[in-house]
């Protein structure tokens, strides 16, 4: 589980771009709030940041050609088997984007797990 650093995004090889739209998905549903050591600091800020994060994510697969169920982009859908949000559980909407956790260390972080993985960028 791992968010990739947001200026990898429009780098990022298929897999990763996929898994990445994969893994918001379960961080928008049933998998909120449920403690992994590498997203916990998600958790830490509103559902709504989460939305705008995997926002950046479909549209690059959008970019690239690839399809993604529309209804994820609705900050308060969190898939079919979970209860959408309300406006109180969404959080914050005025929250900027970004994650301040993402800053040239966590780039660095990402680009070195990217490397082990056989992926130069």
């Amino acid at each position: 589980m791992r968010l990739w650093h947001e200026e990898l995004l429009t780098r990022l090889p298929r897999q990763q771009l996929l898994g990445q739209h994969r893994e918001c998905c379960a961080l928008r549903g049933n998998g909120w709030g449920r403690k992994h050591a590498t997203v916990n600091y998600v958790f830490s800020h509103s559902p709504y940041k989460l939305y705008l994060y995997h926002m950046k994510v479909m549209k690059e697969m959008k970019r690239r050609g690839y399809r993604n169920n529309p209804l994820w982009e609705d900050p308060y859908y969190r898939g079919n088997s979970c209860p959408a949000h309300d406006d109180e559980s969404l959080g914050d909407k005025n929250e900027d984007e970004g994650y301040p956790e993402h800053d040239l260390r966590y780039l660095q972080e990402c680009l070195e797990n990217l490397h082990q993985k056989g992926i130069i960028i």
